[in-house]
């Protein structure tokens, strides 16, 4: 009776170990996972397709999870926002691992900040914009906007290639909402700057729906992936995010969305943005 005793004692210690070496259910970076067993192994990302992802931060969500999602689309492209730069390089780990997906990563953190991304305390992470291309990337840049907002924020841009064209691609988050005066200051930085290139790619969370103000100037260097979605009148715009708004943009100079659509997730309170693209003249 005692040997059974220890017996049953001793297998819940290695129940108790082997569940601590997995990292158990949820947290940032445990490896197994919500999803139990991963999407079927994808091996080569869509051609010509980008995404956008306001990836929810602080949240308490698997890396794991988050790189499942990616994974079930398998973008060519992808802009993630409030990105700690220590979850993107555990995304881009299980994409390749996992689904066999090989990224390269650029980072555009805008700040160092333990309460959202960690680290030890005298050299928090960096927090803000990350992009995965399937292509190298070259020329990258990392602008903060004079006036972020109650958080600093800013764009960051890199050079790669789409539907076999080099394309400047940015990704930017704008100032949170009720802060209409600091996103219109914002557009106005990168609006200008985005007008330099005959093919642009720009991703990413403008907080601010079609037909607000502020998006005025990137509505006029730039339409939007989705054909239906113009400022004004702006009912034919699919919504993005958990409180029924869009506020997650693919604008285009030079290229035309074959295909576009919004993924809903339970990993974030934005759902993903696709679009496929083609060069503009094309057909």
């Amino acid at each position: 009776m005692v040997r059974g005793r220890v017996k049953g004692l001793l297998a819940g210690v290695v129940i108790v170990v082997c569940m601590g070496l997995v990292g158990g259910p949820g947290g940032s970076g445990g490896p197994l996972f919500g999803r139990s067993t991963p999407v079927d192994a994808v091996g080569e990302v869509v051609p010509n397709r980008v995404m956008t992802w306001n990836m929810c931060n602080p949240c308490d969500l698997s890396n794991a999870d988050r790189a499942g999602e990616i994974a079930s689309y398998a973008p060519q492209v992808i802009g993630l926002q409030e990105a700690c730069s220590s979850d993107v390089e555990k995304i881009r780990d299980y994409l390749e691992r996992l689904y066999g997906l090989d990224y390269h990563v650029e980072y555009g953190a805008v700040l160092r900040n333990w309460s959202r991304c960690g680290g030890a305390p005298w050299r928090p992470g960096g927090y803000g914009q990350a992009i995965l291309s399937a292509a190298p990337m070259t020329g990258r840049v990392n602008v903060e906007y004079p006036d972020g907002g109650s958080e600093d924020r800013g764009y960051m841009a890199v050079t790669t290639t789409v539907a076999g064209r080099s394309v400047r691609v940015f990704n930017t988050h704008l100032a949170e909402r009720r802060q209409e005066p600091v996103r219109a200051a914002q557009t106005r930085v990168l609006a200008p700057v985005v007008a330099r290139y005959d093919r642009t790619i720009v991703l990413g969370d403008f907080n601010a729906v079609p037909d607000a103000a502020e998006l005025a100037d990137m509505w006029d260097v730039a339409v939007d992936a989705d054909p239906d979605c113009h400022p004004a009148p702006a009912a034919g715009c699919a919504t993005t995010t958990d409180w029924q708004a869009k506020f997650d943009y693919v604008f285009l100079r030079g290229f035309t969305a074959v295909d576009q659509k919004v993924h809903p997730t339970e990993y974030s309170d934005h759902n993903l943005v696709q679009a496929d693209l083609e060069p503009s003249g094309t057909r």
